[in-house]
């Protein structure tokens, strides 16, 4: 929010040298300036931009910040030792501070969009305008708020917990202390539970903003965390038997490329275009990496180690879509072997010709309808002892589109949960689920993954949530630092 601070001179003679005292006598409030429609449209565009933006012309949230902590600091990736950046090396290596800066970055980033949703919210209502678009326009903005909160309490645990747009001029009065993680999920199921009501669809230029499907998708993937495993469910069917279209691609490749983008699979999605002209309004994760056609001098990140693509079957279609091992140089029609996989999902082939790329126009895909359906799989495997044959369809759906054989029946109850957790590792590679996944299973899962990998050997059980940023602890004592740390 805005605020433009009264000051005033106090002079004591006329030519004498002047004491500049700053005295706040007045504040611009959200209510005052938020007053049409396309101000309250507006306010709600400001928080879908924190998806794919950053104000300091930082990556953004889902274009390669978020990603550095959910593959670069799972079993899945670790970045180039080239990185000029010592603290991105770190969460490659498991050997990242407190102090860290790419983890202050993505709290920064997480409550700049918690900020934006809660003026949007607190501010929308206030508007004279048309009652069906101010309440879709809350729902969306508590929609992203829920999102936030999401990734924030997976991530670290306990987290303030603020709900609305600050008032005050008083420093003090903005230091709050960390909520316990289940008033956390408390908001965030309230917001998605509201934002159930959202419509069905948008067509044109609306589509891509959070819908009725998409807060049920979210809410399941909620209550999976949580272990509600009937909760779960009950949403789960909402997304599977709901009027929302939604279903698997026919081929893989399509979930990851510019002219199938807000297609049937994707449940919802960060929007990015190609070659804007600046990083912070574009997709900056294989394409950014992709520079030269010179294996020697390949910058970018890769696979933790070879165990990650030997995961695939010969036959597996989406080793390729994932990952690649040579291209041709178009210049000179050269094959370049690059030898060890590198990955391949977000470099986007739609720039030709394929030269050194400095954005990508791929869509970060948060939810996709897969994701769903090994969601479902698993709740019944847990609810009901063992897999049943809806679990089995389910995850053979996935399975299928991979051209891979069927999982087999009469698999143990523990087996099966194992075999979900391998499809979801091959189907989401660089899509922010394995660390979360490992996470949410809970006990040793997350650092006994991590420790397999011999760049991340020092992994401990503090590793199971990242550090509160020691920058906001200093700003706020209130804040206290997750153990271990």
């Amino acid at each position: 929010m805005k605020r433009i601070f009264a000051i005033t001179i106090l002079s004591t003679a006329l030519f004498a040298c002047n004491k500049l005292v700053e005295e706040p006598g007045s504040i611009i409030t959200g209510s005052q300036f938020y007053k049409t429609s396309s101000d309250a449209v507006a306010a709600v565009n400001a928080v879908y931009s924190v998806l794919n933006s950053d104000p300091a012309g930082d990556f953004p949230m889902y274009g390669r910040n978020l990603n550095l902590l959910t593959g670069n600091g799972s079993d899945d990736q670790v970045f180039s030792p080239s990185n000029t950046n010592p603290d991105v090396r770190a969460l490659g290596t498991a050997t990242y501070v407190p102090a860290n800066d790419r983890i202050k970055k993505n709290w920064q980033q997480h409550y700049f969009g918690i900020s934006r949703a809660n003026v949007a919210i607190d501010n929308i209502p206030l508007v004279t305008m048309d009652t069906v678009l101010q309440a879709r326009l809350v729902r969306e903005a508590k929609f992203l708020r829920a999102l936030f909160y999401f990734n924030i309490v997976r991530l670290w645990g306990d987290a303030p917990l603020v709900l609305h747009d600050p008032v005050s001029t008083d420093v003090n009065a903005l230091k709050v202390p960390r909520s316990p993680k289940e008033a956390v999920y408390a908001q965030i199921i309230s917001d998605l539970t509201d934002a159930t009501n959202l419509p069905a669809g948008f067509t044109g230029a609306d589509k891509g903003r959070a819908t009725a499907g998409v807060a049920h998708a979210l809410l399941a993937k909620v209550y999976v965390t949580r272990k509600e495993w009937n909760k779960a469910l009950a949403e789960l069917h909402i997304v599977i038997n709901g009027n929302y279209g939604y279903a698997l691609f026919d081929n893989y490749y399509d979930i990851i490329q510019k002219a199938t983008k807000n297609g049937k699979e994707h449940i919802f999605s960060a929007q990015f275009e190609s070659n804007l002209g600046a990083k912070n309004s574009t997709q900056s994760l294989s394409s950014a990496l992709f520079n030269s056609y010179n294996p020697s001098v390949y910058p970018g990140d890769g696979p933790a180690d070879s165990s990650l693509y030997q995961l695939f079957d010969n036959s597996d279609t989406r080793r390729a879509v994932t990952f690649f091992t040579t291209q041709t140089n178009p210049a000179t029609g050269q094959v370049v072997n690059f030898g060890a996989p590198r990955f391949n999902k977000f470099i986007d082939y739609s720039i030709a010709p394929l030269t050194a790329q400095a954005n990508s126009g791929i869509n970060y895909p948060v939810i996709r309808y897969a994701d769903i359906l090994l969601l479902y799989a698993e709740t019944l495997n847990e609810i009901n002892g063992a897999p049943t044959a809806e679990a089995y369809t389910a995850i053979n759906q996935v399975r299928t589109r991979a051209h891979i054989s069927n999982l087999t029946e009469g698999l143990s109850q523990a087996a099966f949960r194992d075999a979900v957790f391998e499809e979801r590792r091959k189907e989401f590679i660089q899509e922010g689920q394995r660390w979360f996944d490992l996470s949410r299973r809970g006990g040793t899962y997350l650092y006994d993954a991590l420790k397999k990998i011999s760049a991340k050997t020092g992994a401990a059980v503090k590793d199971t949530l990242y550090p509160v940023p020691q920058a906001e602890i200093d700003l706020n004592p209130l804040l206290i630092q997750n153990p271990g740390w």
